[in-house]
């Protein structure tokens, strides 16, 4: 059994990117594991303030959600992100939180699989490649973790318009094989 963290950045209700969350969490669950899932949409994720005190206490100074959060990331085996793509690129709200994520990098983090599940208007398969490569950035990091696989929900604009997309079946499938 493997406890997995899903971190839900869409700040929309029934928004696509926390259904394919939702898909992977089932599939998790089904498999036997321990989930959580996480919606950033009323959390509250201060900016990071550069002060590189995490990188001696190994918490963040800055006490609000992102920090437990934080806490909650160092003691899981999987990570999964899902996010909309914003301009060809992650939420903000995403970049924030990997960037608030500073704490983990000198400590004997858990997590060895990271996956990144993404929904954007636009279908074409190059859609989601600059949010793949910030959270790669993020990885390279981290020299026990690894991008185990990302699922994109292409053509989706509105609120619910994925529920009957294939990406929900490719989540729930990564997550019962996370």
């Amino acid at each position: 059994m493997k406890k997995v963290l899903v971190i839900s950045s869409s700040l929309r209700i029934n928004s696509n990117s926390e259904a394919l969350a939702e898909a992977f969490a089932k599939g998790a669950r089904e498999a036997g594991h321990e989930v959580e899932v996480i919606s950033l949409r009323n959390k509250t994720a201060s900016f990071c303030r550069g002060c590189f005190v995490c990188q001696e206490k190994q918490r963040c100074v800055i006490r609000d959600d992102a920090d437990v959060i934080c806490q909650k990331a160092l003691t899981s085996d999987v990570l999964v992100f899902a996010t909309p793509i914003y301009y060809y690129e992650m939420s903000g709200q995403l970049k924030t939180l990997l960037d608030r994520l500073n704490p983990l990098f000198p400590s004997k983090y858990a997590f060895r699989d990271i996956y990144m599940l993404t929904a954007a208007a636009e279908d074409d398969e190059h859609v989601p490649q600059r949010a793949e490569s910030g959270l790669q950035g993020w990885i390279d990091c981290f020299a026990n973790a690894r991008l185990a696989g990302t699922v994109f929900m292409g053509g989706v604009t509105d609120a619910g318009e994925g529920e009957s997309h294939p990406a929900l079946e490719q989540a729930y499938q990564r997550g019962k094989n996370a």
